[in-house]
């Protein structure tokens, strides 16, 4: 087939093939459009070849195609014919569409009459139109312009009066924000309003949402739809009336003037804020609202105000200003050392000698850094209040609203913000960068605090900050947290006061436990510390987290130190244990600093007083641990050796031969261990009040339990009771001298101090001799309790003791007796009468019904006088 492949070219020309054939050339030929690239010849004459053979090659091919035409044909013969069919069928149809047709083109030319020549028609009356109002639009503004630009000559003119006329004194009542203003003012604002409207007339339409000349933007749009035309077609191609050369006659005058208000409203603002003068700063802001600059020039304000701040802290800090002051205070004094050694440093640390003067330069400036962040925040208040009170006197806008309209937060929240950060920001640099500065403003950190404080009283008469012990503004709070560098560090220097006093307390370790001073010195630090924060709320706070922790420290330190075996405890002699000088020692310690500690509670505030109390509590309960096991051992030792009484026979007959005998084995053994309790254990205490507690305690113990035993003891005959009585004697001596204080003072050492304990006492020794019926008259048996009459009253009779009817021993009675209340002893005892009765009534015993009636005698006279 390639030799026929040149015949199914789209290209083929039948002509040019059989003209390239009698020529011999190549054909297609080779000079195509593009030289560059020839095409490839598809057939090629050979020279050799003649035109008969090129000839007999084309009638070959054309009987081939012939052949294959007939056998397509052949093959489709049958759709030929059905298409032949049709054809003569579409012939009709095609007359029909050609006849629709036709009437489709002439209903076409006639529409084309009816609409479109009438639309090219309206089409060029509406651009005249357009061009009409175009050009009504250019004189109505021109001519307003001219209006506008006369008025505000006049205004001006108005303007340069005053001005020339302020020499003279005149009298005008400002109102604080009203509508009467001074002459001046209001011509400035009216002036400031007509160049707002000049501006729009000459730069464009009025911005969308402006409110200063809305009701000319709405004069126009009436005007426009006068005219006929849409207002927002003719703002949007207006001619620029500065192309109008009667309107670009007077924009050099209302340029002008729009400095020269603009000068005056910036003077009338500085004046206003520089004299917190509201009534002028009202005024100077109506004309920026006029002027359609009010977010800028509050802005800008705001900006200048803060920028202001920043260059005064950073000024305050800076170590070459600081040098220089110190040097011009201090002139160079008579060294031994050469000025030029030094110069080198002086320019940007201190030297020893030097660093008074650097301190006293510094906080000089720190003091005029405060004043100066009060002037800018009583102005920034001041501004604020203006904008949120005034209004425009025509659209009744809010001024702080429109101001918001380029602000993200209020002016004040922003001029918070940008001072906070600014003064983070100095201070966090001039730690890192001065040794000086870090060291001077972390030890006077409380003065510091206290120029700040100073700082929110100024301010706080004109703004809505407080700052008080019980309750801080938010703002107050972010300023200082700027200074929470300085802060740490003097946190952590009272923090490691406070750790070094109480590692010094247990420097001694086991052998020298913390004693009495200790804890004195570890209380007076942690008042010291309190007390030097106490001005400032949130730094006090701090310190007493700090108190807590190191007061954590100082128990968890001395409850390693104490001793809880026997030997802390035991009572054997001659002599206190090396444990329970330890013991009293740390005991002396942690009391004597509660007791100090405790009384913070009256000098500092609740929210002080609730971080410290539970580690104050904490000590206090500590102590207590300490000292209960102690106490808890001498009752028991003192109640065993008075239950030894029961060991002797007070029934036995007296030895006429003997005469008086001494008081008993039990009884001096109390009395050798009342002296050893005081002299060898309770001396080691320094705990003053808590002492005398103890040993009053200790001596009703004594009288309680010993009355108790002896009122139970049985049997008992004349001998006994005289013994008893002696043994009392000896008790009351032995009390007397374990009450008496050691030292100079002697101090106490009479049982009247004790109360009803010792009244008792004094009382059971005429109970002794009393006849039966006296046990039940309350005159005999005054100043004693009915359970121990009713005792007495069953020693006498064969009735059994309680304890005995129940089997107990004497000391477990005693100490039932003790853990109960006085009724339920008396319920007891009425059981065991009963007991009594129920078997005297059987036979069995006999002999106690006197002494059953003395005792429920005694038992319902005490019941009725509950």
């Amino acid at each position: 087939m390639s030799d026929y492949s040149v015949f199914a070219t789209p290209d083929f020309d039948p002509n040019e093939y059989a003209n390239a054939i009698l020529a011999g050339e190549p054909y297609p030929a080779s000079t195509d459009l593009n030289p560059k690239t020839p095409a490839k010849s598809t057939f090629e004459a050979s020279p050799k070849e003649d035109i008969s053979v090129a000839i007999s090659k084309l009638n070959f091919g054309v009987e081939d195609v012939s052949k294959q035409i007939k056998s397509v044909v052949n093959s489709h013969h049958e759709e030929l014919l059905a298409q032949a069919a049709s054809a003569n069928a579409l012939a009709g149809s095609l007359v029909s569409v050609r006849s629709g047709l036709t009437d489709l083109d002439a209903s076409l030319d006639k529409l084309r009459l009816k609409i479109r020549v009438p639309y090219q028609s309206l089409q060029t009356n509406v651009s005249r139109l357009q061009k009409l109002q175009h050009a009504s639009d250019v004189l109505r503004r021109t001519s307003r312009f001219v209006v506008l630009a006369r008025r505000l000559k006049n205004q001006m003119a108005e303007m340069a009066d005053n001005t020339d006329a302020e020499s003279k004194p005149e009298s005008s009542q400002v109102n604080l924000l009203g509508d009467t203003e001074d002459e001046k003012e209001r011509t400035i604002a009216k002036a400031a309003l007509s160049i707002a409207e000049l501006v729009a007339l000459l730069d464009g339409p009025v911005a969308p949402g402006s409110s200063v000349t809305e009701g000319r933007a709405d004069e126009t749009e009436r005007v426009d739809s006068l005219d006929g035309a849409n207002p927002s077609e003719v703002s949007g191609s207006r001619i620029p009336l500065r192309s109008i050369d009667a309107v670009a006659a007077h924009v050099p005058f209302v340029e002008d003037a729009r400095t020269r208000v603009t000068s005056e409203m910036e003077n009338m603002v500085v004046a206003g804020l520089g004299a917190l003068n509201q009534s002028l700063l009202a005024s100077s802001l109506q004309t920026a609202f006029n002027l359609r600059v009010l977010p800028e020039l509050v802005q800008s304000l705001l900006s200048d105000l803060s920028q202001a701040v920043e260059d005064r802290i950073r000024s305050a800090f800076d170590l070459s200003k600081i040098s220089r002051d110190a040097s011009s205070k201090d002139p160079a004094p008579n060294s031994p050392s050469s000025p030029t050694s030094y110069k080198s440093r002086v320019r940007t640390e201190p030297t020893s000698f030097t660093a008074p003067q650097w301190a006293s330069a510094l906080w000089n400036r720190l003091e005029k850094m405060v004043d100066e962040m009060a002037d800018c925040c009583i102005k920034v208040y001041t501004l604020e209040k203006v904008l949120k009170m005034k209004r425009d006197t025509i659209s009744q806008v809010v001024f702080l609203d429109e101001a918001m309209k380029l602000l993200e937060n209020k002016p004040s929240v922003t001029f918070w913000t940008s001072l906070g950060k600014s003064l983070e920001k100095h201070t966090r640099d001039s730690a890192k960068g001065s040794t000086f500065l870090q060291q001077t403003l972390s030890s006077g950190y409380p003065r510091l605090l206290r120029l700040f404080q100073r700082f929110f009283s100024k301010i706080a008469v004109h703004t809505d900050t407080a700052y008080t012990q019980t309750y801080q503004s938010p703002e107050t709070i972010l300023v200082l947290r700027a200074l929470s560098n300085f802060e740490s560090l003097y946190v952590s220097r009272s923090s490691n006061k406070l750790n070094e006093t109480v590692a010094q307390a247990f420097s001694g370790g086991a052998r020298s436990p913390p004693g009495v001073n200790e804890g004195v010195n570890i209380a007076r630090t942690v008042a010291n510390e309190l007390d030097s924060a106490r001005f400032d709320p949130l730094l006090v706070r701090t310190i007493a987290k700090n108190v807590g922790a190191s007061l954590d420290m100082f128990l968890s330190r001395a409850d390693s130190l104490i001793s809880r075996d026997r030997s802390a405890i035991t009572l054997m002699g001659p002599s206190a244990t090396p444990q329970q000088a330890s013991n009293a020692s740390i005991a002396s310690c942690l009391y004597n600093c509660w007791s100090r500690l405790e009384k913070l509670g009256e000098e500092h505030s609740e929210n002080v007083v609730a971080n410290i109390k539970p580690h104050i509590e904490n000590i206090h309960q500590a102590y207590q641990r300490l000292a209960d096991p102690l106490l808890i051992a001498i009752r028991r030792e003192l109640g065993a050796i008075i239950a030894r009484l029961h060991r002797i026979d007070f029934n036995k007959p007296a030895d006429p031969m003997a005469g008086m005998s001494g008081a008993s084995f039990y009884m001096k053994d109390l009395v050798d261990k009342l002296s050893f309790i005081k002299v060898e254990i309770l001396s080691k205490y320094s705990i003053g009040d808590a002492g005398r507690e103890w040993v009053n305690l200790i001596v009703k113990f004594v009288i309680r339990t010993f009355v108790l035993h002896v009122s139970i003891a049985k049997p008992l005959g004349e001998s006994g009771k005289l013994q008893l009585t002696s043994d009392m004697t000896e008790l009351e001596f032995a009390l007397s001298a374990f009450l008496l204080e050691t030292g100079p003072s002697k101090r106490g050492g009479s049982l009247e101090s004790v109360g009803d304990d010792y009244r008792i006492l004094r009382a059971m020794r005429p109970l002794l001799f009393l006849d039966n019926a006296q046990l039940v008259s309350s005159k005999h048996t005054a100043g004693l309790p009915p359970l121990i009459v009713l005792h007495h009253i069953l020693v006498r009779s064969p009735v059994p003791l309680p304890h005995s009817l129940h089997g107990w021993q004497e000391a477990e009675y005693v100490r039932w007796v003790d853990e109960h209340s006085e009724e339920e002893a008396w319920t007891l005892i009425e059981g065991g009468l009963s007991h009594w009765e129920k078997v005297e009534s059987e036979g069995q015993k006999s002999g106690g019904s006197a002494y059953v009636e003395l005792a429920r005698t005694v038992l319902s006279n005490a019941q009725a006088r509950l």
